[in-house]
């Protein structure tokens, strides 16, 4: 049974959104700030987490902050802000996903399957994917560039693995995207840019220039290896 940890200073919504989850099967813990959520995330680590932005103590970007630090663990971004830089922030600080208030719990709920199938373990048949320097092991999801290990989020991973697997083809931002959540929501296209980046900045020589993960504009990305 996953682990879901629930963090947001409004207790209505900590309410709502455990007694959902838990319904779908799910074990929720809540917080009702960035400072509980810490403390409970490190005595019992959650699979994920559910971040509000703005809350008092310690806010979700101070929050993200500090635990991206000690844990890979894929967190989700509620957000009432509408500026597109603050949900930008939000995924620059590792997190994978968000969802804008006021939202529906049938797409929270939706988005929190399609974070946890990420890190579902591919069977050790997959093996290793290689392409040049970089190579990932879907069994472990670790990934190496020239022998060293980068740390990248489920996401990130994700995206990598997708790219990786066919050099050369042309993916959209909504194939993407639809890898990654398996459903399309309309204005969600810009995570995948921000997750791009993100994996440039750890993967790439020099990232002005990458090597890699290229763009095809117009298009989308390929993996040039």
């Amino acid at each position: 049974m996953p682990t879901i940890l629930v963090i947001d200073d409004a207790r209505n919504i900590r309410t709502l959104v455990a007694s959902y989850l838990e319904g779908e099967g799910y074990r929720v813990l809540t917080a009702s700030n960035g400072r509980q959520g810490l403390e409970i995330a490190r005595s019992d680590p959650p699979d994920l987490i559910i971040l509000d932005i703005m809350m008092p103590e310690m806010g979700g970007y101070e929050f993200l902050r500090t635990f991206a630090a000690e844990s890979r663990t894929p967190v989700i971004l509620l957000t009432a802000r509408l500026e597109e830089s603050d949900k930008v922030l939000g995924l620059e600080l590792g997190a994978d996903d968000y969802v804008t208030k006021p939202f529906g719990m049938r797409e929270l709920a939706a988005r929190v399957r399609a974070v946890l199938r990420r890190l579902e373990k591919t069977a050790p048949a997959a093996g290793i994917l290689a392409v040049g320097e970089i190579a990932l092991d879907r069994e472990s999801r670790l990934a190496a560039v020239a022998g060293q290990r980068v740390d990248l989020t489920p996401s990130e991973f994700t995206l990598l693995e997708t790219l990786i697997s066919a050099p050369g083809r042309v993916f959209s931002r909504l194939d993407l995207l639809e890898r990654l959540q398996g459903n399309i929501y309309e204005g969600y296209e810009r995570t995948i840019d921000v997750h791009i980046r993100n994996l440039r900045a750890k993967i790439e020589p020099d990232r002005r220039h990458p090597r890699y993960i290229e763009t095809v504009y117009g298009a989308g990305y390929r993996f040039g290896g």
